[in-house]
């Protein structure tokens, strides 16, 4: 399971990179039969019951109000989070761009129906999902925990090297410059 880093050599056992959580989220604008057909998609797709999302504010402009439900997500952790990411990586291009400063990276996937479990229904229409994985390194839960936190030194912090190196090691996928 160890990865290499981009010095060419495998990470130390407490630098190795893991998932943490991946978020699927699907964006619709309004609520009504469109998010239920995300919820159910989004269901099929990750194998989790998920949770409603609301606006935050409201925008005249698009007809949303602050605390309508208008999207939908699913928050992957373990394994489950291993396996949508073999599945939903193959459907993506990744480029280095979609890595921040602490190896956490996000990807679209433009159809649902590019998933192997979906299929085209002309009553649901075509759906694109949001996929967000968090990155982290053994020790990370320092900086989070209640007592006795501590920062993380920048030394072990995640870098876009670090997670390119580790995405295409583990999951066998191409990121481009």
């Amino acid at each position: 399971m160890s990865s290499e880093s981009e010095s060419g050599g495998e990470f130390h056992e407490m630098r190795e990179p893991r998932v943490e959580k991946v978020v699927v989220h699907m964006g619709v604008g309004e609520g009504g039969r469109e998010l239920a057909d995300a919820e159910e998609i989004l269901e099929n797709v990750a194998g989790q019951q998920p949770v409603r999302t609301q606006a935050q504010a409201t925008v005249g402009e698009f007809g949303v109000r602050q605390g309508d439900p208008i999207g939908a997500k699913v928050t992957l952790r373990d394994e489950d989070a291993r396996e949508f990411l073999e599945t939903a990586l193959g459907l993506a291009e990744l480029s280095e761009s979609q890595f921040d400063d602490t190896g956490n990276f996000s990807f679209g996937v433009e159809e649902h129906t590019d998933f192997p479990s979906q299929e085209y229904d002309p009553n649901t229409g075509i759906y694109g999902l949001d996929v967000t994985v968090n990155l982290v390194r053994p020790g990370y839960r320092v900086s989070k925990r209640d007592k006795a936190s501590r920062q993380i030194p920048s030394s072990h912090r995640l870098d876009v090297a670090d997670a390119v190196a580790f995405v295409e090691g583990t999951f066998d996928v191409e990121v481009s410059e």
